[in-house]
């Protein structure tokens, strides 16, 4: 077997598994609505009546989302706790994110990325 058809193998195992991807999200129902990513496509200038591709960006728009919010809570988990007096607010134990833990989270994107005009 040379190495063009070792080639033209992988492409076709690779259409195959984007064509199975494809298909999987008409039956996927993604966190962000279709209806709100066509709103922002269309508004951003992008029309395009494919409902895979549009949730294909709601997926790409919430694993981004769900990576920034991931990284703000390490920046929250890691920023010192305030020091309480009281014994039933020493119990709750809950984290506040605040902008600031957000901020550095969305710098971290934009200085591991090249789209800083996006936020």
């Amino acid at each position: 077997m040379n190495h063009g058809q070792q080639s033209g193998e992988a492409k076709h195992e690779d259409d195959a598994a984007l064509t199975e991807f494809l298909a999987s999200l008409m039956d996927y129902t993604p966190t962000i609505p279709d209806d709100l990513v066509e709103h922002y496509l269309a508004k951003s200038g992008f029309q395009c009546p494919d409902v895979r591709l549009i949730r294909l960006v709601a997926v790409a728009t919430q694993k981004f989302v769900a990576d920034v919010a991931s990284d703000a809570l390490q920046h929250c988990r890691a920023r010192p706790a305030p020091v309480v007096k009281d014994k039933k607010q020493q119990k709750d134990k809950r984290l506040v994110l605040t902008m600031e833990d957000l901020s550095k989270a969305l710098r971290e994107v934009n200085n591991s990325s090249s789209l800083s005009s996006c936020f």
